[in-house]
């Protein structure tokens, strides 16, 4: 067995970031990407089943909500267990981490599918589409636990400092997606044209393939993985652990698909082609923000390892340097879209309605995107730290607090653009109040954190 040492707690704080970050930054950067080609060959096929992604879209944010709050905790507990060169109980960890995660998503799964025609119906989906979405989303649903196990692997590498791996296992799950799009989407040789369906197996066979060689890894290059018997009390000590962190991470971030499929069903009152327009635009958001998500994804192993150090004065600056970089990044990345917004929306649909939605939310939402920016990186901080119920208070305040509320006020006043302000207006106030609670509290939680440790 090889042993781990906590990587991250010497050396500069500024270019561990930014050299764990990059890595991440092209990985997910690729995913992000070939979630852009996945709609753009969607809109080849035409508005309906573009608009039928579109109210797949929470679900399958709500999916990655799990995977994302079991690797959060995972990433949280292993990384803290290294930092404390406890190499056993972080094999341990893992490999109770992944047992977890295939009892989660079996549930999930088998709920999903029984629950498609009520939850959609509900999301406001037009009766006529309630069939194309069903066979869409069963397939989708059997590709649960590929998706949460593979990104709960994922998370166990990056714990260790180790980026690169990752990195690779996401490009290569990207890259095969994508050569697999076309030859189900349109069919070629022998396999048929499957439309929308198409989407949804060529996606279940990627991550079926990324899922393999994140266990191959995890198993026989990292050794990560241990084949030991538990002992029943050491088992439910690791999954009380991995969900102390988990639960609320995957709280945290389930707000956010709850909080846009309330923003769909408002949406659809203006038709299925403003739905695909807000559809359109919330991918092309995911691939800008991209910067954000890899620089939240390193700073949960940044802070955990240095928190079991008790190398406090590592962990605030690490926020510090991530918050004025987010406010930097943000204004260009505004500047640019407003610049684009009347090229990107044309390149997924022909539709003068859903680029005309599309070309608003690009003019409104980004003047906010810095902003969000720090609330991601602030609340994967505090996971990080083992106390994410700030994260959960700072989502909670963000998502049903503010943009519900203002959003339904916006659209009786000024309609779709009145929900699209809405918001901006609560991703810049949230990410004043996380900004300045990360500096206020950070010293507080590290110092609460070394004493839980202990």
């Amino acid at each position: 067995m090889q042993t781990r040492t906590a990587k991250l707690t010497q050396g500069p704080v500024g270019k561990h970031l930014r050299d764990k970050t990059l890595p991440m930054l092209l990985g997910i950067t690729t995913m992000m990407a070939q979630s852009f080609i996945d709609t753009w060959f969607l809109g080849r096929v035409g508005d309906r089943a573009l608009a039928a992604y579109s109210f797949g879209f929470p679900i399958l944010m709500i999916v990655t909500s799990v995977a994302i709050g079991l690797g959060a905790g995972t990433s949280s507990v292993v990384a803290r267990a290294i930092g404390s060169d406890n190499d056993r109980r972080a094999r341990r960890l893992v490999t109770d981490s992944i047992i977890l995660s295939f009892l989660i998503t079996g549930g999930v799964s088998f709920i999903g599918i029984l629950t498609i025609d009520p939850l959609f119906r509900l999301l406001g989906a037009p009766d006529d589409m309630i069939p194309m979405i069903r066979v869409f989303m069963t397939i989708l649903y059997c590709g649960v636990p590929f998706i949460v196990v593979g990104m709960v692997g994922m998370s166990s590498m990056r714990a260790t400092g180790d980026t690169r791996l990752p990195s690779k296992l996401m490009i290569a799950g990207a890259i095969l997606n994508v050569i697999l799009d076309p030859v189900f989407i349109f069919g070629v040789g022998p396999i048929p044209a499957m439309g929308l369906n198409g989407a949804a197996t060529a996606g279940l066979i990627a991550r079926g393939i990324v899922f393999i060689g994140t266990i191959y890894l995890l198993l026989h290059k990292l050794d990560m993985i241990s084949f030991s018997k538990p002992e029943l009390p050491e088992l439910r000590r690791s999954w009380a652990d991995i969900l102390h962190v988990g639960l609320p991470a995957a709280g945290t971030n389930a707000i956010v698909p709850v909080g846009l499929a309330v923003i769909t069903a408002m949406i659809a009152r203006f038709g299925p082609e403003a739905v695909a327009g807000f559809g359109v635009a919330s991918r092309i958001e995911s691939l800008v923000l991209v910067l954000y998500y890899a620089m939240s994804s390193v700073i949960g192993p940044f802070v955990g390892q240095n928190l079991s150090a008790g190398k406090d004065d590592r962990i605030q600056l690490s926020l510090q340097l991530c918050a004025r970089f987010c406010i930097a990044s943000g204004l260009v990345i505004a500047i640019v879209l407003a610049l684009l917004s009347g090229f990107l929306p044309t390149l997924f649909s022909d539709s003068e309605e859903v680029t005309r939605v599309t070309r608003l939310f690009l003019w409104i939402a980004p003047i906010s995107y810095g902003a969000y920016g720090i609330v991601m990186v602030v609340n994967a901080a505090f996971n990080g730290l083992g106390n994410p119920m700030p994260g959960v208070a700072i989502s909670v305040t963000r998502i049903l607090v503010l943009y519900v509320p203002l959003a339904m006020l916006g659209m009786k006043l000024y309609g779709v653009v009145g929900i699209f302000g809405a918001y901006a207006v609560s991703n810049i106030l949230t990410g004043i109040l996380g900004y300045f609670w990360a500096r206020q509290s950070a010293h507080r939680l590290c110092q609460a954190g070394v004493q839980a440790v202990g």
